[in-house]
């Protein structure tokens, strides 16, 4: 494995097995992702005929992973599933069935590559019952460091107050957890130009964390170790205009929680990826190094192609900062020690 000076821990990457059952056939409904192995080093995911997306090989094989990752120096990855997999509009029961069938998966993966790989479950969030149950079947019996889920549940943002025994779970078992976008708001008029993806995704990711400073679930919980991905999506950029909100409109914002927005950054986990050096020095000023870490969204294309490259060739970062963002930051959220990987 070639590695720089740091050792890079890259907290969001996507991984899916290389084959699952006819999820039509097994729960007798469809909606659900199929995949096909239609030709060498890539596999075409499919709903109900239509195409989704086709993935490469480093998608489902881990030793094509592992090879990337040498490859780039990565010395770590966090494994979760594609959001697409989270099924949260299926019965709560087969929603379940499916988490446990990607948990088995990815615990696997890290259990034969320990010192390499780092996993987060999913969870049958429209069920909090059932959802509490995985949570503790992935910390406690998988290894998992915690969980990933979406940035709202169906008609649920995550302020909801069906949602909340679960955060707290997670905070009493020092699950981490990772908010990923899904499903994206406003998709029905953003059917040009893979908008979804660059409208969508930003605003659904200041939307959850709204819901959660607005909702008092980050008061409550201040030992929760939550993150968001793609830097935070369109949050930090509008920190302004939200926090005029809440001053200007009490009566509208300050409903469930009164303490201002903006005393919670630097209490959220976020990672870096947002594509532009002047961008990552604004969230460095707004919310500090000990709160970004490395995040390439590997292995999909709106990622970052060379994990960590952007954050190395800033020659302005000192050299502490540049530890934080490559491995510092990453171990703190996921509970770990450098150690496990290194020794």
């Amino acid at each position: 494995m070639r590695q720089g000076l740091f050792l890079k821990i890259d907290v969001h990457t996507h991984i899916l097995p290389p084959v699952w059952p006819d999820l039509r056939e097994r729960y007798g409904y469809g909606g659900f992702v199929r995949i096909e192995h239609h030709r060498p080093g890539a596999a075409r995911l499919s709903i109900d005929g239509t195409l989704f997306r086709e993935i490469p090989d480093t998608c489902f094989d881990p030793g094509r992973r592992l090879e990337d990752c040498d490859r780039l120096g990565v010395g770590v990855q966090v494994l979760s599933t594609v959001p697409v997999m989270f099924c949260y509009w299926a019965q709560p029961k087969d929603t379940l069935d499916l988490a446990r069938i990607l948990n088995d998966h990815i615990a696997a993966a890290v259990l034969a590559h320990p010192k390499r790989f780092v996993g987060l479950g999913t969870l049958p969030m429209q069920d909090p019952d059932l959802a509490i149950g995985e949570l503790e079947r992935c910390v406690r019996d998988l290894g998992l460091a915690g969980v990933q889920i979406g940035t709202h549940v169906n008609a649920w943002n995550l302020d909801r107050q069906e949602l909340f025994p679960i955060f707290r779970r997670a905070s009493e078992l020092g699950a981490a957890v990772f908010v990923h976008p899904w499903d994206m708001m406003g998709s029905e008029r953003m059917t040009k130009y893979w908008l979804p993806w660059l409208v969508g995704m930003p605003a659904e990711l200041s939307l959850a964390i709204c819901s959660l400073i607005f909702g008092g679930v980050l008061e409550r919980l201040p030992r929760l170790r939550i993150a968001f991905a793609h830097g935070g999506g369109a949050f930090p950029g509008t920190i302004g205009r939200i926090e005029q909100g809440f001053r200007a409109r009490p009566d509208l914002c300050a409903i469930d929680n009164p303490v201002s927005p903006r005393a919670y950054l630097g209490k959220f986990f976020v990672d870096a990826l947002v594509h532009d050096p002047e961008t990552l020095r604004y969230l460095l000023r707004l919310i500090g190094p000990e709160r970004i870490a490395l995040g390439s969204d590997y292995p999909f294309p709106l990622g970052e192609a060379a994990p960590g490259r952007m954050i190395e060739t800033m020659d302005d970062l000192t050299s502490q900062t540049r530890e934080r963002l490559l491995q510092g930051t990453a171990l703190e959220f996921l509970g770990r020690r450098r150690e496990e990987f290194t020794t």
